[in-house]
């Protein structure tokens, strides 16, 4: 585990490929905006770890276990690319892989940051676009071919925690 954090995105009713929507919304303190980030499948990030630039993580719902994940399924409110959360208990597939895009060596917190999608090059996005019932209010959260405005996350709050110095160690039995 190298963060917990909030992106104020949420995961909702299933989408047109069967999969669980994820939907941005206004409130930061909903208990569905907490996601974690993890490395990529057969290569876990140590707790702690800084996440470099450039660097694939997955990033796991904290409340369902699911990863974020896209492919080559247009979305339905904007008709970009679907994003969907999938998998069970963090394990999904190759295609909840996304790079982290940011400026220096390492991501800081509350520094603006992109997601590109590993498997289908689309950025992490949420635009205007908003659902109706049964989750009227929220927000359509899509991949995008180009890099925008509607492309940039900051984490707020949750866990951060600060890399060690010197190797963990235990002393006590």
């Amino acid at each position: 585990v190298c963060v917990c954090v909030c992106v104020c995105v949420c995961v909702c009713v299933c989408v047109g490929s069967g999969q669980q929507s994820v939907t941005g919304v206004e409130i930061a303190d909903d208990a569905n905006s907490y996601w974690q980030i993890r490395g990529k499948p057969n290569r876990p990030c140590q707790r702690g770890e800084a996440i470099k630039c450039g660097q694939g993580i997955r990033i796991t719902h904290m409340k369902t276990g699911r990863n974020l994940h896209t492919h080559h399924f247009s979305s339905p409110l904007s008709n970009n690319q679907e994003v969907s959360a999938f998998g069970e208990n963090g394990e999904g597939d190759n295609l909840d892989v996304w790079a982290v895009q940011c400026d220096g060596i390492h991501w800081e917190r509350e520094e603006d940051v992109r997601f590109k999608h590993v498997g289908t090059d689309v950025f992490l996005s949420v635009t205007g676009e908003q659902y109706g019932h049964p989750i009227r209010g929220q927000r359509e959260v899509h991949g995008m071919s180009s890099a925008n405005q509607n492309n940039w996350w900051r984490s707020m709050e949750g866990v951060f925690l600060q890399p060690s110095q010197m190797p963990l160690r235990h002393d006590e039995l």
